[in-house]
């Protein structure tokens, strides 16, 4: 369809997979097992008529579930327009192809038992989903730190060139992040709890008017719903909805994923103008449509363009929550429709980008070479005067004699475009004792990259590696990028 808006998220950025998971279908049947799960409960505890018959039979739950995915939609859309209510809506369609049950589907429940339950379920399996990405993002990152552990290259502080690093130590900054962001991740995981059958404002009365006001019958049904329903528990208390908070804390984490995608999409554009590192560029792909010679580094711009998105929009549900009035108000439903899955979406969009760059990292080791040997001189000069000091020179006036020769030589490549010659400069110094062949000699780059290829592989092999091995099941994604 060309004639109304399509969300570029869905036709553009994110996967199959996380699109079904916020799908009217993934919707509408975890509706209907939250149905079978309350109508089940009831029953287990004994649910009677006014005459002490059990209200709930075998014969309703076994209807119940032989319709549990065939979902009538048709039937509900036509109801929904009359009656505006979508709860009521697929109630009602539910209770036409179970009509033994369906005096017995939402027994009790309010509106929130599906929607909020429902939105726990989905929130959960998404990130679920997440965790997956993440963990192959970060065991190809740990792939490629290993490979260029060695690999000298100059750091950078203020984008101005300072003592050399390594090509791989550099990935671990990336890497760590991500690791920090897995942390905060399995923490919401292992935190999410269903609201459960708490009722209009939270107090249960409707179920303990069903059971005759048997506190202890009512105080079981949470856990019992939560456990048919794959979690641990439920909130101890709440209003009509689960504290808005979830919704926040979740979206927070998601930001903070958002936040070491762009860091690390930064990197790599600019290693792309220096020509050091490159992301993948296919062999039809076009750069600019007035440049034909341009290699844009579209895949990572697309990662800054998506996290910015997601970093604005970690706002709206910490608003929704701080706005909230009393037990519920219902300001928050149009804006959670859209904030909470498009937040899921991009972060799934800017991790399969984020894989699919680093699984096609072209690295240009002898532009890193050059580069690196254009600026040694300078990152060489504490070593020389070292030397030189070791020789019987005065440590005070070689410092100052390096520094002068520094700022010439950096005047001569910066005003004049020729080579670096602080080297010769200080060679024709008596004061250094030390010849051009002596200093050129101590121009290796391994020598001044520090501890960077020892703490590369200490990182990968205690920290991240133990992560990756506990979770090779999830191992082995490849991420399609749509265009």
């Amino acid at each position: 369809m060309q004639d109304k808006y399509v969300s570029p998220l869905s036709e553009r950025y994110a996967s199959k997979e996380m699109q079904y998971i916020f799908s009217p279908d993934k919707k509408f049947k975890t509706w209907r097992k939250l149905w079978i799960a309350l109508a089940e409960t009831e029953q287990e505890l004994n649910l009677t008529d006014a005459d002490g018959n059990p209200r709930i039979t075998d014969e309703m739950i076994a209807e119940l579930k032989a319709h549990a995915d065939d979902i009538n939609y048709e039937v509900a859309k036509e109801r929904e327009s009359k009656v505006r209510h979508d709860v009521m809506s697929h109630v009602y369609a539910y209770g036409v192809q179970c009509p033994k049950a369906a005096g017995i589907i939402h027994l009790g429940a309010t509106s929130c038992y599906v929607g909020d339950n429902t939105d726990v379920i989905v929130m959960t399996e998404a990130m679920k989903l997440v965790r997956k990405k993440l963990l192959n993002v970060m065991n190809e990152l740990a792939k490629f730190a290993m490979e260029y552990k060695d690999l000298p290259t100059l750091a950078f502080t203020h984008f101005q060139p300072a003592q050399p690093t390594t090509v791989g130590k550099r990935a671990t900054l990336w890497l760590q992040d991500l690791y920090l962001d897995l942390q905060d991740l399995e923490y919401m995981l292992g935190q999410q709890k269903l609201l459960g059958s708490k009722g209009t404002t939270g107090t249960q009365a409707s179920f303990l008017e069903l059971f005759n006001g048997d506190h202890e019958t009512v105080r079981k049904m949470d856990g019992m719903i939560a456990q048919k329903m794959g979690f641990t528990a439920c909130y101890p208390v709440s209003g009509q909805t689960y504290s808005r908070k979830v919704d926040s804390r979740i979206l927070n984490v998601l930001s903070g994923i958002a936040q070491s995608a762009h860091k690390f999409s930064n990197d790599i554009r600019l290693l792309q103008h220096l020509k050091e590192i490159e992301e993948p560029f296919e062999k039809n792909q076009i750069g600019s449509s007035a440049m034909a010679y341009k290699r844009n580094p579209m895949r990572c711009e697309r990662i800054a363009s998506l996290a910015n998105y997601v970093m604005a929009d970690a706002m709206n549900p910490a608003i929704t929550a701080a706005t909230q009035w009393f037990e519920r108000t219902l300001d928050d439903s149009a804006n959670k429709r859209i904030s909470v899955p498009e937040a899921f979406l991009a972060i799934d969009g800017i991790l399969d980008l984020y894989l699919n760059v680093v699984d096609g990292l072209v690295v240009y080791d002898k532009v890193i070479y050059q580069r690196f040997m254009s600026e040694i001189p300078f990152m060489a000069t504490e070593n020389i005067m070292m030397d030189a000091a070791k020789a019987g020179g005065n440590r005070q006036e070689l410092h100052e004699k390096i520094r002068t020769y520094s700022m010439e030589a950096g005047a001569v490549v910066k005003q004049e475009g020729k080579p670096n010659d602080l080297l010769e400069r200080i060679a024709k110094d008596p004061a250094f004792h030390m010849t051009l062949e002596q200093l050129q000699s101590l121009m290796k780059p391994e020598n001044y990259v520090g501890r960077a290829p020892q703490q590369t592989e200490e990182f990968i092999t205690e920290v991240i590696q133990p992560v990756l091995d506990a979770n090779q099941a999830e191992l082995g994604m490849t991420a399609e990028i749509n265009v």
